[in-house]
């Protein structure tokens, strides 16, 4: 399927000030794509935007919190004033809690599943629907390995709620084939971003596990980008996580269960 007939198409990216978010935009732009970027922190988009200029590549800039219920709408509002069509949607905001389940405040938990769960699904009903009436659309879905894993306590939700996502990915896979509109679920393991500075595990995880099991943003990235042009529902980057994935998948629950649980032991958060 070509690109639209404008000049550039465009790229919404959530949580691009860093990480895998900024390494998607950097692709996209690499690839010929004008973007939206969007996140709390605006220093970090402005740089990014500057930087991705220097490609040929514009950026909006569109400073929002997705853990706001009314943030979706008013992306999408925001959009339509300044007169742009979104061609793709990468939904990539997110973080995590691991200081256990009882330990977290339940805000936290609450807007951990706004910015991860619900808001991606509104945001790709939002726009999915002009992309299917164009015939041309991509939605890209940054998921985790920890969706495809047993749980694990700790970070209680999080694989859940990745669960979910590629879940949903997969089903809206389906339903949009043929349409021109391609959907993929991005499910990368550990990778060499600020995600673990946030959650405060830098050090745990550093110490706990070895080099070779992490993969940097842009790797991920282009994994990513290139799984969604190909219109794969799912991919996980990584010999190693494929193989994780695929023994979590065929091992007991008793047994997955006892494979994962020392997770949160290592991180030293219960």
């Amino acid at each position: 399927m070509s690109l639209p007939s404008r000049p550039r198409p465009v790229m919404l990216v959530t949580g691009a000030s860093a990480g895998i978010g900024a390494a998607l935009a950097r692709v996209h732009a690499e690839k010929g794509w004008d973007l939206i970027l969007t996140a709390r922190r605006e220093a970090p988009l402005r740089a990014l935007a500057d930087e991705l200029a220097l490609t040929g590549a514009a950026a909006t800039i569109l400073t929002e919190d997705l853990a706001d219920p009314a943030a979706p709408r008013r992306l999408f509002e925001a959009v339509a004033a300044r007169g742009l069509a979104v061609d793709g949607l990468v939904n990539n905001a997110g973080y995590s809690r691991t200081a256990g389940f009882l330990n977290t405040d339940p805000d936290d938990h609450r807007a951990m599943i706004q910015v991860m769960l619900t808001a991606p699904v509104e945001l790709a009903r939002l726009f999915a629907s002009a992309m299917v009436e164009r015939g041309y659309g991509r939605i890209l879905n940054v998921a985790s390995l920890a969706g495809q894993m047993p749980a694990t306590g700790g970070d209680t939700l999080y694989g859940p709620i990745k669960s979910f996502l590629i879940k949903a990915s997969q089903g809206l896979h389906l339903e949009l084939r043929g349409t021109g509109v391609h959907v993929t679920a991005l499910c990368p393991g550990y990778t060499l971003t600020e995600f673990h500075d946030v959650n405060g595990t830098r050090s745990e995880v550093s110490s706990a596990y070895p080099g070779w099991m992490w993969q940097t943003a842009e790797h991920v990235a282009r994994v990513g980008y290139a799984a969604c042009e190909a219109n794969r529902p799912k991919v996980t980057p990584g010999v190693m996580n494929n193989l994780l994935a695929g023994l979590a998948k065929y091992l007991p629950d008793r047994v997955a269960l006892n494979m994962v649980g020392g997770h949160a032991k290592r991180l030293k958060r219960l």
